[in-house]
């Protein structure tokens, strides 16, 4: 019993490791991209749409990071190419994403397809406990890597010492020859690739079928995360298990008729990000990891 709620838990908290990772590395750039909801809803969409066209939901994987990337990329040439307000186009990359994902899917409401299987390896699927860690899906097994790859190459690579420069200070960056924004268009669609990627997680082994706003806030919980994380990889994991916990606790309490109302359990992730802002405004962002030109554009004067 406990192994299943332990097992849930993680599946839940796979959608946001995905997305919060790709958001932190485009803040690490210095680029604050709000449409993740936006981004993860095409994802979804998209992976649903492939994996019931194809029947392989690997291809879906693919089509919904591919999608999640295309939309970033809108953001990117608006913010980037046209130095339009960071927060504005984010927000407006959400509604468009929630818009479009809405129309695309209409049709396949109702649908259902053979989403992801989980990879049970033997004896140690067997454990007690940490058995769980055993009977996770491909994409799953997916995100850990994916974690700690983009921990290593943030902090042990000349590449990830670059996009925090450009993070920290672009104008900097720029005078030693970097091309700022070169590097903020790859960290977004990185990002974007990410959070189609926790979009399509949802209909591929969540809820194999495709229903409008699935991701039910899902996106606005990722970049909690990335600050509830200080701006850490390695953080982002214990973070999304927390959020995750904290989702299937409501349903619990529910369900075995505890006192505790489900509003209460549902406020508590973002009552901990509310303190983690707070601590960042009174003890200064840098001390928590924030890039010092996050949200800042960017405009070569030679």
């Amino acid at each position: 019993m406990f192994d299943d709620l332990l097992l849930t838990v993680l599946l839940t908290s796979i959608p946001l490791i995905l997305a919060a990772t790709g958001e932190l590395v485009a803040e690490k750039s210095g680029v604050l991209n709000l449409g993740v909801e936006g981004m993860m809803l095409m994802g979804a969409v998209s992976a649903f749409g492939f994996a019931s066209l194809t029947g392989n939901p690997y291809v879906g994987i693919l089509g919904g990071g591919l999608a999640g990337m295309m939309v970033a990329m809108v953001f990117a040439v608006f913010v980037l190419g046209l130095a339009t307000n960071q927060v504005a186009t984010g927000l407006a990359l959400t509604i468009f994403g929630t818009g479009l994902s809405g129309l695309i899917g209409a049709p396949l409401v109702g649908q259902a397809i053979d989403g992801l299987s989980a990879l049970y390896l033997p004896i140690l699927s067997d454990l007690p406990l940490v058995g769980v860690l055993f009977r996770l899906d491909a994409l799953a097994y997916l995100a850990m890597i994916i974690v700690a790859v983009v921990s290593y190459v943030l902090n042990k690579t000349k590449a990830g010492l670059i996009l925090r420069a450009v993070g920290v200070n672009h104008d900097s960056a720029h005078a030693l020859g970097y091309r700022v924004l070169q590097v903020r268009f790859l960290a977004v669609c990185f990002g974007g690739f990410m959070a189609g990627l926790g979009g399509a997680y949802l209909p591929l082994v969540l809820t194999p079928h495709w229903a409008e706003g699935m991701t039910s806030g899902r996106g606005w919980i990722a970049l909690a995360l990335v600050v509830f994380a200080s701006w850490r990889p390695g953080r982002v994991i214990i973070g999304a298990i927390l959020f995750g916990g904290v989702t299937i606790l409501q349903l619990v309490a529910q369900a075995r008729g505890w006192g505790v109302p489900s509003q209460f359990l549902s406020m508590m992730p973002y009552f901990a990000t509310i303190i983690v802002l707070v601590l960042i405004s009174s003890r200064g962002r840098i001390q928590f990891g924030a890039p010092a030109h996050l949200g800042k554009n960017f405009m070569a004067t030679r």
